[in-house]
């Protein structure tokens, strides 16, 4: 009898441990615990989305790393990350930001518009043989350089460039 009380406890913390570190898998929480993203969490934190993207989703999220945010041109970053430019910060990473759990084997062979969280704007997202890029509203293109790093809130594919808003990219 005590064995299986022992049992059942041992269960019960195996099951209380599992569901705490699954819980603990956010699209946030990933993007925290990667070296890669800390320019991206640093602005989600500062456009205050952070809360946002811990919820339940589910979210697909095109994340810049690093190096596409170092590529802007000089100052860009430190400028967006001023309280006085919240709007024009949020609407970028809102732009990186689509309210349905899109893994890449769910987007569609060709180039499609999809709609990000920005609802005024459109990407299109284009898969080949090759892989995946995204045009964004500069006309430039990212590439999506690992997909479907899975969360328990949606889904992030690794972007090597910053995507920004503007006018409605080509699609063909």
């Amino acid at each position: 009898m005590l064995s299986k009380v022992k049992h059942a406890a041992c269960a019960a913390a195996a099951v209380l441990s599992f569901s705490s570190v699954a819980a603990a898998n956010t699209i946030v929480d990933i993007a925290a615990s990667d070296d890669r993203f800390t320019t991206l969490v640093a602005a989600v934190q500062a456009a205050g989305l952070a809360e946002t993207l811990q919820g339940p989703g589910p979210f697909t999220v095109y994340a810049p790393v690093n190096d596409a945010f170092a590529a802007l041109p000089e100052g860009t970053v430190e400028t967006l990350l001023k309280p006085e430019n919240k709007d024009q910060l949020t609407n970028v990473l809102l732009y990186h930001v689509d309210d349905r759990k899109l893994t890449a084997e769910m987007i569609p062979s060709g180039s499609n518009y999809f709609k990000p969280v920005l609802a005024s704007e459109r990407l299109c997202i284009s898969k080949t043989s090759e892989g995946v890029s995204i045009a964004d509203g500069t006309g430039n293109s990212a590439n999506v350089v690992i997909a479907d790093i899975k969360a328990d809130n949606g889904v992030i594919h690794v972007v090597d460039k910053v995507l920004l808003p503007g006018t409605r990219p080509d699609c063909h």
